[in-house]
């Protein structure tokens, strides 16, 4: 007899990480997922269900679905999602065989700026995005620590993510693109991360990963080779100035190391968007 599939369901499927994250999964998983839109390629597929989580509660949607994993890739409100994962955090302590996957940022360690950040170096924020990733990651570290599992991420990219969209914007309508010279980071992109996700269910790993590239790279640097990359040429920059001296917001791993397939350098970006022209 064929083992069970585990079933996982995906809050904000519809959005970028989350679509990315169904297509990695659903051929290998039972996998559901949430959108809050009107487009009609969610309500066709029987394994979406409409969910606005300003309105709806999560719960009768997961004493139904009884999902073995639940991957948080929520966007929206900070307040409505702090109740979503309060909700969520007693669904999983009731519940001792289900795990989180929740998708963090790199800004929990944003009130740093000498050195990059490691998995269990103390969080820190000063932005208001931070501050609201340091209390949903605390009040799910309260679970056994079997349950969870937090993936921190740096700047997000992609042929389809919003950053790269923003970029083909602004240069279309010849707007200034914002350079931070000072600031050196790593990057991350979906298809890294899909591979992680799938790696942490497949292997029921828990704990804390920072999956992000193994090189850092001056903020400046990276958007003007990735825009050439794009063939955006001839773009207008304008330098932002925030500190006078270099400031990180990397996360890089230290504790759970990855396998070798799983690591990557930001250059291996470049030749990924290469293949997709």
């Amino acid at each position: 007899m064929a083992p069970k599939k585990k079933r996982v369901l995906i809050l904000g499927a519809s959005g970028f990480l989350g679509q990315s994250i169904y297509k990695e999964l659903a051929p290998y998983f039972k996998t559901f997922g949430t959108y809050c839109s009107s487009e009609k390629k969610f309500k066709s597929n029987k394994h979406f269900f409409n969910y606005n989580f300003e309105d709806d509660d999560i719960v009768q949607h997961l004493n139904v679905l009884k999902p073995d994993v639940i991957i948080s890739a929520l966007r929206g409100a900070f307040a409505y999602q702090l109740i979503v994962h309060q909700h969520l955090f007693q669904y999983a302590k009731a519940n001792k065989k289900v795990r989180i996957i929740y998708l963090s940022s790199s800004n929990v360690f944003d009130a740093y700026s000498k050195y990059p950040s490691y998995e269990n170096d103390t969080t820190l924020s000063n932005s208001i995005y931070g501050h609201f990733k340091i209390r949903v990651e605390q009040q799910l570290l309260k679970l056994p620590k079997k349950q969870i599992v937090i993936l921190r991420l740096p700047m997000v990219f992609g042929i389809r993510s919003p950053r790269v969209q923003e970029l083909k914007t602004l240069h279309d309508l010849d707007e200034f693109i914002e350079l931070f010279p000072n600031l050196i980071m790593n990057v991350c992109w979906d298809s890294k991360i899909t591979q992680l996700v799938h790696y942490i269910i497949n292997r029921n790993k828990y704990g804390i990963y920072h999956c992000g590239s193994s090189d850092l790279v001056p903020h400046e640097d990276f958007i003007k080779d990735l825009m050439r990359v794009l063939r955006l040429n001839h773009s207008k920059y304008k330098f932002v100035y925030t500190t006078n001296d270099e400031r990180y917001l990397a996360v890089i791993p230290k504790y759970n190391t990855l396998p070798k397939h799983l690591l990557f350098e930001s250059s291996s970006l470049f030749e990924e968007i290469k293949r997709s022209y």
